[in-house]
């Protein structure tokens, strides 16, 4: 093609100065999307860790409600049954109550650690920004390649 000469495949129009080629607008449009995703993670994380601490929390309450329930059983049961039978109960009576006791401090653990875990929520914002850019994303439209985008890309055209 002579120097001075139109792109046939072109609009006819020279670039302004300043604009932006469409390598640069596919770069900074691929920037772009990357920091956002890495925006949205970073807020995932921030969310996420407060009800992962919660969780350890209501974790350790379900451990410390089954070590009680489970190995303090035999020992405290017996020392509480002969404590009222020395009171003067029945020693099957005293047997019933002692268990009886043992349940409701397991439950009273188990009570608090369900209401620890009730505390955790969703990570609302999170959620809500993934969906506001996952519409944003359905509803844009690329444009199709020209041929001379294709055959360049082929590398048919230096």
């Amino acid at each position: 093609m002579p120097a001075g000469a139109a792109d046939p495949s072109s609009n006819g129009r020279a670039p302004y100065e300043g604009e932006r080629s469409v390598g640069q607008l596919f770069a900074a449009a691929t920037a772009d999307l990357s920091s956002l995703v890495h925006d949205e993670i970073a807020l995932a994380k921030a969310e996420i860790k407060s009800d992962i601490k919660r969780g350890a929390a209501g974790s350790i309450f379900f451990v410390v409600a089954g070590v009680i329930g489970l190995a303090g059983i035999p020992m405290a049961s017996i020392a509480i049954a002969f404590f009222f039978h020395w009171l003067g109960v029945p020693l099957g009576w005293s047997f019933a109550i002692s268990f009886f006791l043992h349940v409701v401090l397991a439950a009273l653990v188990g009570f608090v650690a369900v209401r620890t875990f009730k505390k955790m929520s969703r990570p609302e914002r999170t959620i809500e920004g993934v969906q506001k850019t996952a519409e944003v994303l359905k509803n844009a439209r690329p444009r199709p390649a020209t041929q001379e985008e294709i055959d360049r890309g082929l590398g048919r055209i230096p």
